[in-house]
């Protein structure tokens, strides 16, 4: 990658749109070369997919449940990974290390689907214990990343020396 790609990547974050006349009226960068770079962004797998965004709150999956898991299993962790993320409702899972052996994030209705996704947990013999906190607000929850560094820093970072 070099500084326009990073440039395109930013602004697409920013504008949250992959719109190749937004992409120029924000970076300045011809929108045929924008229609090159992002067709080779897509072929590298630095672009995953064109997605739109939905309101959870508003289609009624509004309670985020953040789950600790504390598990006693044998063998590599990779073996129990399928029982965690065959969990309905579990939309983010991360392998940890401390006292939390898993951490899950759920997207819920309420506390009758909350109660299930307890339950499931629960009847996974390698589960020992959960930990569940439940999310009042949302000070940012945004899986454009890109958002929440200036262009500088990200030039910076990323552009071999």
């Amino acid at each position: 990658m070099d500084e326009r790609d990073i440039r395109l990547l930013k602004a697409i974050s920013d504008l949250e749109t992959g719109s190749p006349e937004r992409l120029h009226e924000e970076t300045g960068i011809p929108v045929s070369t924008i229609h090159y770079r992002l067709n080779n962004l897509r072929e590298a797998g630095v672009i995953k997919n064109d997605l739109y965004d939905i309101d959870l709150e508003k289609v009624g999956l509004g309670v985020t449940v953040i789950v600790e898991l504390l598990t006693d299993y044998s063998g590599p962790h990779q073996d129990f990974e399928e029982k965690i993320l065959d969990v309905e409702g579990v939309t983010q899972a991360y392998f940890t290390m401390g006292e939390t052996d898993f951490v899950v994030v759920a997207h819920l209705s309420g506390r009758e689907m909350v109660e299930r996704l307890i339950t499931d947990f629960e009847t996974i013999d390698e589960v020992e214990r959960t930990n569940s906190t439940f999310v009042v607000s949302s000070l940012r929850d945004s899986a454009r990343v890109l958002q929440n560094y200036e262009l500088e820093t990200l030039l910076d970072e990323l552009l071999a020396e």
